[in-house]
């Protein structure tokens, strides 16, 4: 960086304890760096343009991480320039002139800099392991698939922040043979206060490899009920219906019982339809029937052969006709559709045989 230095008129003049060469260099570093951040940024819009426009989640992902990027290109031009001046002061005759504390802090501020941002940068961009799959596969991901994608980005944050500490610790000068070496005790005693979250680690292993659920299942815990939307190396994310999250620790899940409503073969349909008392009974037979076709005739229904309808009970005021059938859905949305469908079929049924629903505030009297 000697030549350098020296092609600045009047390069010897002091300021602050740099020389004006040294000082024209650093700020020309500056400048060269707002420039190349804003290259790197333009280039990773280029270069991911195609999934940004194919994943929403990719567009903003990128959008958000570029800056990061662009900033860790700028600081690694300034970290590898000053530790070279800072070189340079060491020669016997040098041109470079700096504090010593500059000299030290300027490559180590800037190789933090771009360490961190970089770490930013990379934990930004799991988010896209989710897009990059949805961009190559072409049908939609399946409740497993987003299993797997949650569980991979959730080691892959683990492992950058782990990578991205003993850099830092690195750029620091830690000895890190002398600090694992020396974490007999203190391990110890780390271990045991990270229990918790050991078992939560294992927890999710646990989940990963049995599958009680995955993303996209409804489930129901001791404590908690919602979708699945998430499984980390720690928790488990649910969306309950009033659209809230609940945080559940793998630990505890794997220790209770959970049920999950989204391995369901079929969904049981149990309505009870009270008729007035003084109903004809030939036609409240007919109703029956008539339901129980309904039913075997529906093309979202199965089990045929469990289904009734038939009067399960005489009430004091009221005749109580039991249905069980059987729904072949696979959505709340799709089989609340099939429920109103049913149900308005049944009160047609039983307005076309003259039969009337028990209502309290009202007796009728069949003519005689």
């Amino acid at each position: 960086m000697e030549q350098y230095v020296k092609w600045m008129p009047g390069w010897e003049n002091e300021y602050w304890g740099f020389n004006q060469g040294t000082l024209g260099i650093l700020l020309a570093l500056v400048l060269l760096g707002f420039i190349i951040r804003l290259l790197a940024m333009e280039l990773v819009t280029r270069v991911f343009s195609k999934l940004a426009k194919r994943s929403p989640v990719a567009a903003k992902t990128i959008s958000e991480s570029r800056g990061a990027l662009g900033t860790a290109a700028a600081a690694a031009l300034f970290w590898q320039v000053s530790e070279q001046l800072a070189l340079d002061m060491d020669l016997a005759v040098s041109s470079v002139m700096m504090p010593n504390a500059a000299a030290f802090w300027l490559p180590v501020l800037a190789q933090l800099l771009m360490l961190g941002a970089l770490l930013s940068w990379a934990l930004k961009e799991v988010e896209l392991v989710g897009a990059v799959v949805d961009w190559w596969d072409d049908d939609e991901l399946d409740g497993t698939e987003k299993t797997l994608i949650s569980a991979l980005e959730s080691v892959l944050r683990f492992l950058i922040v782990i990578f991205g500490a003993i850099l830092i610790a690195n750029a620091l000068d830690f000895n890190l043979a002398t600090l694992m070496a020396g974490m007999g005790i203190s391990g110890l005693a780390l271990a045991l206060a990270a229990k918790d979250t050991i078992s939560n680690f294992f927890g999710a292993i646990t989940v990963l490899i049995d599958r009680p659920f995955k993303v996209g299942d409804w489930i129901l815990t001791k404590n908690a009920e919602g979708e699945v939307i998430e499984i980390g190396l720690r928790t488990t994310l649910l969306r309950t219906s009033e659209d809230t999250i609940i945080t559940l620790p793998n630990a505890n899940l794997v220790s209770q019982a959970v049920e999950n409503y989204g391995k369901r073969r079929w969904r049981r349909y149990r309505p009870t339809f009270h008729l007035d008392l003084d109903s004809n009974p030939a036609k409240v037979k007919k109703f029956c029937g008539g339901i129980l076709e309904m039913i075997t005739e529906n093309p979202q229904t199965l089990r045929e052969s469990s289904s009734w309808a038939c009067v399960e009970t005489l009430g004091p005021q009221s005749i109580d006709v039991n249905v069980n059938m059987y729904w072949d859905i696979d959505s709340g949305k799709t089989e609340r559709g099939a429920r109103e469908v049913f149900l308005l079929s049944v009160m047609k049924l039983a307005m076309s045989l003259g039969l009337h629903f028990y209502e309290p505030r009202v007796r009728r009297q069949q003519p005689e």
